[in-house]
This record gives structure tokens, C-alpha cells and sequence, in this order.
């Protein structure tokens, strides 16, 4: 895997809300990896 790198966004409560969900119901192991999941489907999609 690539050397990650720390990034800092702001995101509404909503967004934040919604990615703990998924990771209680254990579809991603933590907010980290449902994110660089939902932007590697941006990238994919978008290029």
C-alpha cells in the first residue's frame, strides 16, 4: 500500500453521523477507510 498522508476536512454533523453508522454496522472498519472508499469511487467514476 502507498505511504498515506494526513489530510483534515470539515464535514456537516450529518455526513459524520451517517459515516459512524456505517462503521458501528460494521461495513467499514473505521471513518478513515469508508472515506478513501467514497473517493476512490469519485476518482474511478470521474476519470
Amino acid at each position: 500500500m502507498a505511504k498515506m498522508k494526513i489530510i483534515s476536512v470539515q464535514l456537516p454533523q450529518g455526513l459524520i453521523n451517517a459515516l459512524d453508522s456505517l462503521v458501528r454496522r460494521g461495513v467499514y472498519p473505521n471513518r478513515s477507510e469508508a472515506i478513501r472508499e467514497a473517493i476512490r469511487e469519485l476518482v474511478k467514476k470521474e476519470l
